[in-house]
């Protein structure tokens, strides 16, 4: 396993970042290499990605929730391997800091030589970079999850 961690500084209250957080369907609007996630239920969510032209379909389980605080999750069935969590951290009225700790198995050649050179990392700095941008340009969420997934 492999495990990328990385943070980043958001202009926003912490329930406004985590509100959209939660809202998984739409990641792929900040989230490289995700073409698509449907909310199948409060605690499952199915991915489609595509990277590098491999596309995977996997399912995830939201397995601990705590409003402004944390959402955590692990791949369910299936090939893909990663579990993480990502935590909300109150800096400032309009300021928060997001935290994503993931661990992941690469599969296959291409992905181990891609992890041994930083992709994942780099991939996950820029899709918080991203997310930043996304929340920052908006002001406000899409929309929210307020339960607890203990």
């Amino acid at each position: 396993m492999s495990t990328v961690e990385e943070s980043i500084e958001v202009g926003v209250p912490v329930h406004t970042a985590y509100n959209q957080w939660t809202q998984f369907e739409t990641f792929p609007e900040f989230m490289g290499g995700v073409e698509r996630i449907e909310q199948r239920t409060d605690t499952l969510t199915h991915w489609v990605t595509k990277v590098d032209g491999v596309q995977r379909e996997f399912d995830a389980e939201i397995t601990e929730q705590i409003p402004d605080e944390r959402v955590a999750w692990t791949t369910v069935g299936g090939e893909t391997k990663q579990a993480g969590v990502v935590t909300f951290h109150h800096l400032a009225a309009d300021k928060t800091k997001v935290m994503l700790q993931m661990d992941f198995e690469p599969e296959g050649l291409t992905e181990k030589a891609g992890d041994k050179l930083g992709f994942v990392k780099r991939q996950a700095k820029g899709d918080l970079e991203r997310f930043k941008k996304f929340i920052e340009s908006r002001g406000q969420e899409t929309g929210g999850w307020r339960g607890t997934v203990a």
